[in-house]
């Protein structure tokens, strides 16, 4: 899985966007915009989802190769992330067609959460580069955090997004990551470690 080019991983990424990008192109439906706001937020969910799964997954699985090539690739994954959230978020903006209406709508807990969580995105993807890694040192670490962040927000913007009437779709995709997680945390503070022999 290693030898796999980039090219070929952003092109994989990309196949959801091209297929959007061809409904865009094709379809009648005035509310097409609307249609494809859901989809992009989707995506852009998983691939965050996937992007901070691959340590927890490593520890537990080790040596298996899908979590190692994850774990190599996860800053091409969170960047794809970013390009759906702001597919997302373009979408949102364009099906509500007026900056009134979007500034209305702010207070709304499922909307605000989202806002909030492409804000936190947006520096994460720029300093996502070899040159800031180097530039920021352990900074880049700490800035990276802030993911975990986006990702309870992304997860509360998704299940309240019906009112908390349906939040099983929003669970049942971040309830993985929440377990694995949990392994970590348990992996490295909670479990308990051979004594040393005197």
């Amino acid at each position: 899985m290693s030898r796999f080019s980039p090219y070929w991983i952003w092109f994989a990424l990309s196949l959801p966007a091209l297929s959007m990008a061809y409904d865009l192109a094709t379809s009648s439906n005035p509310r097409i915009y609307h249609i494809l706001v859901h989809p992009s937020g989707e995506y852009s969910a998983i691939l965050l989802i996937l992007a901070l799964a691959a340590t927890p997954l490593c520890l537990l699985l080790k040596g298996w190769r899908l979590s190692t090539w994850l774990k190599k690739n996860r800053r091409y994954i969170g960047v794809a992330a970013f390009a759906y959230a702001l597919l997302h978020t373009v979408f949102y903006l364009v099906d509500k067609g007026s900056p009134g209406v979007v500034v209305r709508e702010l207070p709304r807990l499922y909307i605000w959460t989202g806002w909030a969580a492409f804000a936190i995105f947006i520096p994460l993807a720029v300093t996502s580069t070899d040159h800031f890694v180097r530039r920021m040192g352990p900074a880049w670490k700490r800035l990276q955090r802030w993911t975990y962040v986006a990702a309870v927000l992304t997860l509360v913007h998704w299940a309240s997004l019906h009112g908390w009437n349906d939040p099983k779709p929003a669970v049942l995709y971040f309830a993985p990551l929440v377990l694995l997680e949990a392994y970590r945390v348990w992996y490295w503070y909670l479990r308990r470690r051979p004594t040393a022999l005197a």
